[in-house]
């Protein structure tokens, strides 16, 4: 069974005035007490109103994008981060879906029951799942609508990442064939194997490891999993033109819109609110307050402690830093955000805001790998990050059914020698990340980019010459300012 499943909220009406009034009555011959429904209800609009608000951070990762990258890229590439949220729905509907969630159940918002069973694998060992394909069949029932609604937003945040690290230089009919194949295959595979229920959910079970791989919100399930795609996909495609110097010493290329970008931020986060405290997939299970609490505070910490190391860094106070800053610190918080006190989530905000800099530096610097807004910075490192600090801040008073029993919170090494188990859990699941999901993403792109030269398509990249007048009028048709004077 999910270990979300387990997580069965048993006082959902707990804050109705009169419960105890309110008679059981029988529909269909089935006795249902109507606290249980209505409670069930607000949970699933719970569900319904996170949902809308983590599919308007698209609009927030389109800004921000947009805003570091030169103006005679900004139709191709918002019109990317546009798209992506379509093609990643199209594969998740028909396919992506079932086998990441055809075994998922909560009781709290009215999914009573799974829609399918396992597909590939059986008990611990569960790789994917079936069940609900293109959302049809006699078990399609509102809350598994809902659930769905909310897991394709989470997806899209995956398909969206690599937009960022892949920027100016995209082909795009390559980017569109990397948006189905996110929405069917390139998500489900880990979401299945953690919030699925699968293997990795399982792994205290199977491995004796005392604990299980856990994320709250996605910082390893969606950004860490965005974040090695986003690598993999700038390596396969190489740096922009002009982007190094001949002895390798990397150039700066300022993005065109900064006031934008860090419009964008704000708008990431509002919507991150939904991202994390909906996650509770319960409006009765009053968490959500904790959580909401804990992402702002981290958010806070990120930004400025950006700011100052940044100032620090360079002298100057780096407003594209800044904003990199805050989204870290979202992001580093989404996974423990349940499980931790406010101070944890200070401090994780600050650790974040240092880390996405010294992250940045290092992979332009060292890797020499080109990443025009710091997507794999922001998601890949900082979500690596947010994923052990379960292991390590988690102080046991939340969590029961995610772990060892229904009775135990998660908890890290800050609480004792138990934490340990968790510390491995989580890093174990990196593992599977940055080896497997990596080389996933990696084999992806690369035989895409092998099988497009050898149609004498180019590869997934750009024309040389269309990367230097600008992608807009040679990929798109239009140009974003096409009376402005374009660097």
């Amino acid at each position: 069974m999910p270990k979300r499943a387990r997580r069965i909220i048993t006082a959902v009406g707990a804050g109705i005035a009169g419960a105890a009034l309110i008679p059981t009555i029988a529909f269909a011959q089935e006795e249902v007490d109507p606290v249980v429904v209505l409670g069930q209800n607000v949970n699933l609009l719970w569900v319904v109103i996170g949902a809308i608000l983590v599919i308007f951070m698209q609009a927030g990762f389109a800004l921000v994008e947009t805003g570091f990258c030169r103006a005679k890229h900004a139709a191709h590439v918002v019109s990317t981060n546009f798209a992506v949220f379509g093609l990643g729905f199209i594969g998740f509907f028909f396919i992506g879906f079932p086998l990441a969630f055809g075994g998922f159940s909560y009781a709290a918002f009215g999914l009573e029951s799974p829609v399918g069973g396992p597909l590939l694998g059986s008990g611990s060992w569960v790789f994917l799942w079936e069940g609900g394909w293109a959302l049809s069949g006699d078990n399609i029932t509102p809350a598994l609508l809902g659930f769905f609604l909310y897991m394709v937003a989470f997806m899209d945040t995956v398909a969206t990442i690599p937009t960022g690290s892949m920027a100016e230089r995209w082909r795009w009919g390559s980017f569109v064939i990397w948006g189905l194949f996110c929405g069917a295959l390139y998500y489900p595979l880990f979401a299945a194997w953690t919030w699925g229920g699968g293997w990795m959910s399982q792994i205290w079970d199977t491995m004796d490891l005392g604990a299980g791989y856990v994320d709250f919100a996605g910082s390893g399930v969606v950004h860490a999993v965005g974040g090695a795609a986003a690598l993999a996909g700038a390596i396969v495609l190489g740096p922009r033109i002009g982007k190094f110097d001949e002895s390798g010493k990397p150039r700066a290329i300022p993005g065109h819109h900064i006031p934008m970008a860090m419009l964008g931020t704000f708008i990431l986060l509002f919507g991150w609110f939904g991202f994390n405290a909906a996650s509770t997939f319960a409006a009765t299970d009053v968490q959500f307050a904790t959580v909401a609490t804990n992402t702002a505070i981290a958010a806070a910490f990120g930004a400025i402690t950006a700011m100052v190391w940044i100032t620090k860094r360079t002298g100057k106070p780096d407003p594209g830093m800044m904003a990199n800053g805050m989204l870290a610190g979202l992001v580093a918080i989404t996974a423990p955000c349940a499980f931790v006190a406010p101070w944890a989530a200070a401090v994780i905000g600050l650790i974040a805001g240092v880390l996405v800099i010294e992250s940045v530096f290092f992979v332009e610097r060292r890797l020499k790998v080109d990443d025009p807004v710091g997507a794999i910075s922001v998601h890949g490192v900082c979500g690596a990050f947010g994923v052990l600090a379960v292991g390590i801040f988690s102080n046991g008073s939340y969590g029961a059914g995610w772990n060892l029993s229904d009775s135990t919170g998660v908890v890290g090494i800050i609480k004792g020698t138990d934490g340990w188990g968790q510390l491995g859990a989580q890093a174990l699941g990196l593992v599977v990340i940055f080896t497997v999901i990596f080389g996933i993403a990696y084999a992806f792109f690369k035989i895409q980019d092998t099988i497009s030269k050898a149609r004498g398509k180019g590869g997934i990249r750009s024309a040389a010459e269309d990367e230097i007048a600008g992608l807009d009028f040679p990929e798109m048709g239009v140009e974003a300012y096409s009376e402005f004077v374009k660097h």
